[in-house]
């Protein structure tokens, strides 16, 4: 018998984050550890009198690819993944790893071009997405691989997942509402801002923060469990950006853990980066394309239900009274038209004496909005 939670997941997902209705082609993909949260999303899709099937991927074959597969191979985009995209109206995706770090010691090179091989599938899938053409959510199903990550036990992560998406309340949907209409009243005061500042103090053997970026073009999008879950962020696309940034958190991509990084950027795009840990990694996937070094995206988390950080960027860059940036492809609809097979988010805490700036105006500051009817603890 499944977890109970998994059906308050799943109706969430279904009825509230993608919306399916009558006729809609569901495309639930996930690997088999996830199947008992596939069954559940599966169920409600068809009570939506949508079309659901299973797009059934595994860490496992993936890991032979990058370990065995030809360069001509790995170089391979299947025509069935490019029909997909075009075809498909929702995309519910259920992340579960079985180990985190499958990928941790494989050439950074062979990534990379896989990477590469997926643009036009990302090309499409952002653009049909930024039409309103494609409507999707992604969401992290428990397992003890990521529990392990987050140093705590099954039993204890799988409560941190449901109660950060709300799932512990007697109405989510209403949950998300509200905070929705709370974060449009961010939105609303950074739109049409020029230049938001960044600063956060100086620890650890670091020179701290001092990042402005420019949003003059950019759209702030309100993400208030729409495509990830859960949720929790204002961002926008930026234009540009000066200055560096310290990230407070190891910066985790593709099982790799990067321990202090600093960037340097100008005009917008990444002219130093080091690291403690893995910096060899960092570089390599920077160097990877012309857009990788460019920012593609800023963003405040706003979800206080999240507090610590757990090694998963869908959680850890939600965590209230954080930023983060991703170097990489930007989203269209945000005003960025930076393309890249990266996306790569990074965060900063600003809980010990940071602050943010829009057009010289302070409107937060250690952790917290100033205006208490903006979301806060």
């Amino acid at each position: 018998m499944r977890d109970a939670r998994l059906d308050r997941l799943a109706e969430v997902l279904v009825g509230y984050s993608t919306r399916v209705k009558p006729g809609d082609l569901v495309a639930i993909t996930a690997d088999p550890a996830a199947f008992p949260g596939v069954e559940a999303v599966y169920h409600k899709v068809l009570a939506a009198g949508g079309h659901p099937f299973w797009n059934a991927r595994a860490e496992a074959l993936a890991e032979i690819d990058l370990l065995h597969a030809t360069d001509e191979q790995l170089a391979y985009l299947s025509p069935l993944s490019m029909h997909m995209v075009e075809t498909i109206d929702v995309q519910i995706s259920l992340w579960a790893e079985t180990n985190t770090r499958s990928m941790g010691r494989i050439d950074p090179a062979r990534v990379a071009a896989h990477r590469q091989a997926r643009r036009p599938f990302m090309h499409r899938f952002l653009d049909r997405a930024a039409k309103g053409e494609l409507r999707w959510v992604g969401t992290q199903y428990p397992t003890l691989a990521s529990a392990q990550d987050a140093e705590m036990s099954l039993a204890q992560y799988e409560d941190f997942v449901f109660r950060g998406g709300l799932l512990h309340l007697p109405d989510p949907v209403a949950a998300w509402r509200s905070i929705k209409d709370r974060q449009q009243a961010v939105c609303g005061f950074l739109q049409g801002r020029k230049v938001v500042r960044f600063r956060a103090c100086a620890c650890d053997g670091h020179d701290g923060t001092d990042l402005s970026v420019d949003v003059s073009r950019g759209t702030w999008i309100n993400c208030a469990g729409l495509e990830n879950f859960p949720d929790g962020e204002v961002f926008a696309g930026p234009q540009g950006a000066d200055g560096h940034v310290n990230f407070t958190y190891p910066a985790v991509y593709d099982g790799r853990e990067v321990e202090g990084v600093r960037l340097v950027f100008s005009g917008g795009r990444v002219v130093d980066a080091s690291a403690r840990k893995n910096e060899a990694f960092l570089i390599a996937m920077l160097d990877q394309d012309e857009g990788a070094r460019t920012m593609g995206e800023i963003a405040i988390g706003t979800n206080y239900a999240i507090t610590e950080f757990t090694r998963n960027t869908l959680f850890d860059e939600k965590i209230g009274g954080t930023f983060h940036m991703a170097c990489g492809a930007g989203y269209p609809e945000s005003g960025s038209n930076n393309e890249s097979a990266l996306h790569w988010d990074m965060v900063c805490d600003l809980r010990k004496g940071g602050s943010i700036e829009a057009d010289g105006e302070i409107f937060y500051r250690d952790g917290a909005f100033l205006n208490k009817a903006w979301p806060g603890a």
